[in-house]
This record gives C-alpha cells, sequence and structure tokens, in this order.
C-alpha cells in the first residue's frame, strides 16, 4: 500500500516548525510544497530559485530526517523549482537530471535541482553542521550536585531557570572558578531542558568561535546564523575564551540579542563575573549584567565532605567491595583550598588504589597515596611552586625565567604559573614578574590552557594534582 504522502508532508511541516521556530519556518520551509511522489520519490517544489537553493543547500537533510522521524521512509528527495513557476522545466521535476542533458550545457536545469540519494547514502547526524555533536553527561543532573552555603543560590536558580519557573527572565549568568561546578549545572540544565522537549544547544565558547570563524572563511555566515537560531535554548561555556576575538565577540552579542527577540533562553557561564571580562565591549557586558547573574564559590567543609560521602556511596554501589571510612573522607574534607574538582580527583585516586590493591584504606595510606599531610592553612610560596615544579619536569628553574619556548619547558612553565595562581593569593601582574619579567596576560593564557588540558587529559590532570597535594604538604616535624 502506498504510504500517503500528502499526509506525511502536513506532519512534516508540523515537525520542523515547532524545531525551527515560526521565523525560521516561515522564511525557508514554509513556501515549500509537495510538487509529487511517484514510486516513493518525493518532489518538493517552491517558486523562489534562492529559497530552492537555500533549502538544498542546508535544510534538505533535516527535511529527510523529518520524514524518517514521522513514519516514512521515501526512495529519494528533490528540491525543485516548481513545475507552475517554470513550466519550461519539465525535465528537472522528475529529479536528478538525465545523464544527456550533462553534456548540453543544460546550466539552467543543473541549478534548479538538488537530488537526494536513498537513506543508505545520505548524511548522517555527525554530517549535520557538528553544532549538535556535544553529548551531554547523563551522571551530572540537578539531583548529583550537592549545594551548600557556597552555591545553592546558583544551584536553584539554575533549576528553577530550567524548570520554566524564571520565564521572564531570558538569560542565566554562571560564575565561579575552575572546578566550582559551573559545567555541571550547565549540563543539569541542558538535560532538563530537552526533558521538557525544548530543542537545545550546548556549545564551548571554543566551539562556537571555531564554526564562527570557520563559516567566515567559507563566507557562509548566513548558514552559521540560521542553524544557531533553530535552536530554542543555547547554553556556552567557558565564555572568558570568547573575548580572544574582537568578531567573534560581536557575533556572539548579535546571537544574544536574537535569543532575546525570540524570547527564547540563554544560559551561559564563564570563571569571572561579566564586568571583570577581558576584551568584551561595555555593550556585551550590558546584555550579559541584565540577565540574572549568580555567583558560585568554594564549598564549606561541610559541603566538602558531603560531596565526599556522595561520591563514595555512587562507587561503592558499583564496586561493594570498596568502602573508604569516614576519617578518610573527613580527611580529605579538611583541604580548605580545595574545588569540588580537586575533591572528587583525590576521591577517585584513593577508591582506584583501593580497587586495585585490594587493601583497605586507613588515614595513614591515604595521607602516603595522595600526600594528604598538608593539613590547613599550609602556606605556599611562588619560590616553592617553581621548585617543586622545575624538580618534578626535572629542569632547572632559570629555564622558567628564560625566554625558551620549547614544549618541555614552556608546558611546566605555564603548570607551575597556574598553580601560583591557585596556591597563592598573589596578582597576575606579581605572578608574570616572577617568571622572567611576563606581561599578565600571558599568565592568564597559561591558567586557562592548563585548565583545559586538566578537563581533556586524565593523566596530565593527576599530574598537576600530585604537584598540588605534594606543595600543600605540611612539613613534618
Amino acid at each position: 500500500m502506498m504510504p500517503d504522502w500528502r499526509a506525511a508532508w502536513a506532519a512534516v511541516r508540523e515537525r520542523m516548525r515547532r524545531e525551527l521556530g515560526d521565523p525560521v519556518f516561515d522564511a525557508w520551509i514554509g513556501p515549500l510544497n509537495l510538487e509529487s511522489f511517484v514510486s516513493d520519490e518525493l518532489k518538493i517544489g517552491t517558486a523562489k530559485p534562492f529559497v530552492r537553493n537555500w533549502v538544498a543547500n542546508h535544510y534538505v537533510g533535516r527535511i529527510e530526517k523529518a520524514f524518517m522521524a514521522e513514519g516514512f521512509t521515501p526512495a529519494s528527495l528533490a528540491i525543485v523549482i516548481s513545475a507552475m513557476a517554470s513550466p519550461n522545466l519539465g525535465p528537472a521535476i522528475g529529479g536528478a537530471i538525465p545523464r544527456e542533458a550533462q553534456h548540453q550545457g543544460l546550466t539552467d536545469i543543473q541549478s534548479s535541482v538538488s537530488y537526494l540519494p536513498p537513506r543508505s547514502e545520505s548524511r548522517t547526524n555527525e554530517d549535520d553542521r557538528g553544532l549538535w555533536n556535544r553529548m551531554l553527561h547523563p551522571q551530572q543532573t540537578f539531583e548529583s550536585f550537592i549545594p551548600g552555603a557556597a552555591n545553592q543560590f546558583g544551584h536553584g536558580a539554575a533549576r528553577s531557570f530550567a524548570d520554566g519557573q524564571q520565564s521572564d527572565i531570558p538569560l542565566l549568568y554562571i560564575h565561579g572558578g575552575f572546578g566550582f561546578g559551573k559545567t555541571h549545572l550547565l549540563n543539569a540544565a541542558a538535560l532538563e531542558f530537552r526533558k521538557r522537549g525544548k530543542r537545545t544547544l550546548f556549545l564551548r565558547a571554543e566551539d562556537f568561535m571555531r564554526h564562527f570563524l570557520g563559516a567566515l572563511y567559507r563566507k557562509d555566515t548566513l548558514a552559521f546564523k540560521e542553524e544557531l537560531r533553530t535552536a530554542e535554548v543555547l547554553i556556552i561555556d567557558d565564555l572568558q575564551h570568547i573575548c580572544r576575538s574582537t568578531a567573534t565577540a560581536s557575533e556572539f552579542l548579535y546571537t544574544v540579542n536574537a535569543f532575546a527577540d525570540l524570547r527564547r533562553r540563554v544560559v551561559i557561564a564563564a570563571d569571572r563575573p561579566p564586568q571583570a571580562l577581558e576584551g568584551l565591549g561595555a555593550d556585551v557586558k550590558s546584555r550579559l549584567g541584565g540577565g540574572l547573574c549568580v555567583g558560585l564559590d568554594k564549598p564549606d567543609r561541610d559541603t566538602r565532605l558531603a560531596i565526599l560521602k556522595f561520591r563514595a556511596a555512587e562507587f561503592t554501589r558499583h564496586k561493594p567491595d570498596v568502602v573508604l571510612p569516614d576519617s578518610v573522607l573527613e580527611r580529605i574534607a579538611d583541604l580548605e583550598d580545595a574545588s569540588p574538582r580537586d575533591l572528587i580527583g583525590v576521591f577517585t585516586k584513593l577508591a582506584t588504589y583501593a580497587d586495585l590493591t585490594k587493601k583497605p584504606v586507613t588515614l595513614e595510606v591515604a595521607e602516603e597515596a595522595v600526600g594528604l599531610r598538608a593539613g590547613p592553612g599550609a602556606k605556599t610560596s611562588i619560590e616553592d611552586i617553581q621548585h617543586k615544579t622545575a624538580e618534578f619536569y626535572k629542569l632547572d628553574v632559570k629555564d622558567f625565567h628564560s625566554p625558551q619556548r620549547a614544549r618541555r619547558v614552556a608546558r611546566p612553565r605555564q603548570v607551575a604559573m597556574y598553580l601560583s595562581r591557585k596556591l597563592t593569593t598573589r596578582s597576575l601582574p606579581e605572578i608574570g614578574r616572577r617568571f622572567g619579567g611576563r606581561d599578565h596576560t600571558t599568565v592568564l593564557h597559561a591558567c586557562r590552557r592548563i585548565e583545559a588540558l586538566i578537563g581533556e587529559d586524565s593523566l596530565f590532570r593527576q599530574e598537576v594534582d600530585f604537584l598540588s597535594q605534594m606543595l600543600q604538604r605540611r612539613p613534618e616535624i
């Protein structure tokens, strides 16, 4: 029995209206009509050549996916100039260009036809611009985020924003230090938005930059803008990295303004408040500051202990033989300067040690395994950091002051700068002066680079964690 393609097309149009929103739908999908459906080969036409060309280049794959989602599988799909609008283009209505016509200079026919091969040869989801490729972390939910005095407002604001309770606020801005839980809250919000049927786009700032600059290079920025605006919710992490490009910052502002005009939601995270972002104009800072701005601070001891106990319960649920006693968890919670990410890193080391060695984790074992002898209140100087880091990477401290840019020197120097910012109260200019008179922007770049590598490379994160814990170790008496 032949499918009811007219009913299928009506369902596809409704689906695409929901996915794209009224402005995009009315501009590109609304003018399309189902021309013919012979042997399940669909011909979708429009009277305007510009619309046909744009749809053929940017939306034909999405139309096919919409048919599949509605339970219909066309053998092929062509976007054509409507026969009513151009009666002389009869051969084009049939779909692909006849082979003999390809050698007769019939460029008018070629330019008006887009032939989509059968499904087995068509584009995959991964080919669809790459903006939507990010996979959400299923465990980073609002329920698994442990709120405390330092982050309770941020947790509540993100949750109510995702639940739709703050419908009159178009933008949520979350700021806080590295490892304080910003990405966790963004991921949780994205999960909640998608659960509620919202088309949610989650990007890192560097993803936004890469795709925009690529479109700029291809002279295809309109397609980039249209793709962004198909989202009902836009979530951007690590916004501070956008500050490196004036053109990208301007495009970001246009995007936020467009979402505000369309009454759609935007969630942003950065490592500092809007007014402290370097390299952004007053207009961007004003737009960000006009939203709901919430900060995440270092957790207090009770919150640190609650985080550790939650993670211990999760680990034991999967590996019943691994149990870390409360005395060990309380000892880890004594690390006053530790972020939630630092705490989880220490816990993971101990839990992995217990799992691999099958030995009970006593307080002594914990102190030896991850260097917890520091205790609260230990002081660390930039000189200590330089000496320990140089020793760890088998360098001379003088290398950190030299102009060398070789990787074997540059990366350890960046680690030492990152630890100097994390473990001391020195300013960026002061740290730069201690590293051979370097500019504060060099220190800031080093900190951002090391933070990015920590998130990408687990082995590198262990190196930096080990150095950090070793530097905070209290000298034994």
